[in-house]
């Protein structure tokens, strides 16, 4: 399976035309949240979205509120808000978290995390997905380490293979391997990566 990856594309239109251009390429999206700036024209950028053929799963990020970001969705036969939740491909599974970006423990993630792990069968993949990085990681150095440790409980107990998240602009194409785990930030151009 190909993932086209984005995250943090603010609203700008050439990333989001070559996001649309890549999907090609991909047999599903994943926005990792911050699609606008602050919700300027939310709607405009999903309706220019939704025409790729193709599934996109979307989570809020810091500049998106996530009632507003989820009843928007529902507009669009191929966008899935999946915020707090996850979605199933065959034995690929993702797990979305979005919003946030701040905070070092997300309490509320990490229960979320021991519900969706319950859910999982014996030859499952997980895919993670979260608006902010995991803390002490090469996604999150911006001479100080601002990511949230309850990313890293996940990449533990999850043991995703793929982990997709953003939120700091300058660590864009970012990548490391963290316990076996592959985790990106692909940038508002977007990645695609296969799975």
């Amino acid at each position: 399976m190909d993932v086209l990856a984005f995250v943090d594309t603010h609203g700008f239109g050439k990333d989001l035309n070559n996001v649309i251009k890549r999907s090609k390429e991909a047999d599903i999206l994943v926005c990792a949240g911050d699609i606008t700036w602050f919700g300027k024209d939310l709607d405009k950028l999903l309706k220019k979205l939704s025409k790729t053929d193709k599934i996109i799963l979307m989570i809020p990020g810091n500049h998106e509120e996530g009632e507003g970001l989820a009843k928007l969705c529902k507009k669009y036969k191929n966008i899935r808000y999946v915020h707090r939740k996850s979605f199933r491909l065959g034995k690929k599974v993702f797990f979305c978290w979005g919003g946030g970006g701040f905070s070092r423990r997300d309490v509320m993630f990490e229960k979320g995390m021991k519900e969706f792990k319950k859910t999982l069968r014996k030859d499952d993949e997980v895919i993670l997905v979260t608006h902010g990085p995991p803390y002490k990681t090469k996604l999150d150095d911006l001479g100080d380490h601002v990511g949230n440790r309850s990313y890293n409980k996940a990449i533990k107990i999850l043991k995703p293979v793929l982990y997709i998240c953003g939120h700091l602009h300058e660590t864009f194409k970012v990548q490391q391997i963290i316990d076996k785990t592959f985790v990106i930030n692909p940038g508002p151009d977007g990645e695609v990566l296969e799975i």
